[in-house]
């Protein structure tokens, strides 16, 4: 249902990168990159070739805003993986949609549909 999304995921949690990286492959995306700070998520997003991308608001302490503004300059849609839901965004975020952690499948497939219809349209 989403063979050759090209995602980018940007966690700061190991276990849960390595999990949503194989969750994404077994929907059939590709994962272009794990990221788990700014300094490495940066480059991917200025650099690679993106459908969509999931971005932990908190990494290790920094706030992911920089990679969000690097994608929305490029209009490439992304979602924002938080535990505390729109609380946490900035007042220019409130309108992107969000995936409360934990993870829910259902949700995130959603948000993955809605990137390929932008991918092919």
């Amino acid at each position: 249902m989403l063979a050759g999304l090209r995602v980018l995921v940007v966690e700061d949690d190991a276990m849960l990168a390595m999990a949503l990286e194989m969750t994404l492959s077994d929907l059939g995306c590709e994962v272009v990159g794990l990221a788990s700070n700014l300094t490495d998520a940066a480059p991917l997003a200025r650099e690679a070739t993106i459908d969509g991308a999931i971005l932990d608001v908190n990494l290790s302490g920094e706030q992911v805003f920089p990679v969000a503004d690097i994608l929305a300059a490029r209009n490439i849609p992304f979602v924002f993986a938080t535990g505390y839901g729109v609380a946490g965004l900035r007042d220019c975020d409130r309108g992107r949609p969000v995936l409360q952690k934990p993870y829910e499948l259902g949700t995130l497939v959603t948000i993955a549909r809605k990137w390929r219809r932008g991918a092919a349209g």
